[in-house]
């Protein structure tokens, strides 16, 4: 029966696959459901990942037994991983609470600092077999102006210092994207990422913001060496939009059934991009047969 895994093996398949894996944040019981039945549906490995917001809402014990129950209703490799982990102590009660990969960002600090944390989750982490995921440049939110601006962005040479330095699993990188909904035309840097990519080729990229994201800049982006793909936004936003359409259009008061058309609409999304993040592989091998 399948169990939680770390998500470095995910991504490491990934890589020879010349494919990525769908991060897909839960909140409650019915998006973690949505996202079984699309890895279901899709026969993919997903990472099922979580924010220390919804930590805080449904406490650590309760999302690793969820979490390991619906590994254990996958056939395929699942990852339970902490997104935007922002200290040590909070990685640390990750790991010993179930995570199999957690995040720690230091993405605001110096690059010294930056290194400094990361280094000491790295080597928590490593020792009790968990992955970590590190940022290197600043993905921020759409609400803020600065957030696309080129000082946030990643360079290459410091990406390869970071991971020498750190020796982190997967390296979280800044080319353009951010948190949240996009208000313009989304424009990433693919040269950079190439950059980075060749900077650091063993060491597979992430990008954070996924949501309102052309399935071609992602499959693009993709080629060019990103493994994970973070998905939240629009997952949040499907929910909460079946939601109210379901209390509006219906008196019935049970939850079952008022939620069971949220739980289909976050299941069609996670389906979607689960899809896009492996049918770059799959278009490689129709071409080449």
């Amino acid at each position: 029966m399948p169990t939680l895994c770390p998500s470095r093996p995910l991504l490491d398949a990934a890589t020879r696959a010349g494919k990525a894996i769908a991060a897909l944040n839960f909140y409650n019981a019915e998006t973690l459901i949505a996202h079984v039945r699309a890895a279901e549906a899709t026969g993919e490995s997903i990472i099922l990942q979580t924010t220390e917001a919804t930590i805080d809402y449904l406490g650590l014990r309760m999302i690793a037994g969820m979490a390991t129950a619906a590994a254990e209703q996958l056939e395929q490799p699942v990852a339970l991983h902490l997104d935007h982990g922002g200290s040590y102590e909070l990685a640390a009660r990750c790991i010993d609470n179930g995570y199999t990969s957690v995040m720690i960002d230091g993405s605001k600090m110096s690059f010294a600092d930056n290194c400094t944390v990361t280094r000491r989750v790295v080597e928590l982490a490593h020792s009790a077999g968990v992955s970590v995921e590190g940022e290197l440049g600043h993905v921020g939110q759409n609400s803020d102006p600065t957030a696309p601006t080129t000082r946030f962005l990643t360079e290459a040479n410091d990406a390869a210092r970071f991971v020498s330095e750190t020796n982190v699993d997967a390296l979280a990188v800044a080319i353009g994207t951010a948190h949240g909904f996009y208000k313009g035309e989304v424009k990433l840097d693919f040269d950079r990422l190439q950059e980075i990519n060749a900077a650091a080729p063993n060491t597979p990229l992430v990008l954070h913001g996924g949501s309102g994201i052309s399935a071609d800049l992602l499959q693009k982006s993709i080629t060019l060496g990103i493994r994970k793909v973070n998905f939240g936004t629009e997952l949040k936003n499907a929910f909460t939009r079946a939601i109210k359409h379901s209390l509006s259009s219906s008196e019935d008061i049970d939850l079952r059934r008022t939620f069971a058309p949220a739980i289909s609409a976050v299941e069609e999304i996670s389906r979607s991009k689960i899809r896009i993040c492996s049918s770059v592989a799959h278009e490689r091998q129709t071409s080449n047969s």
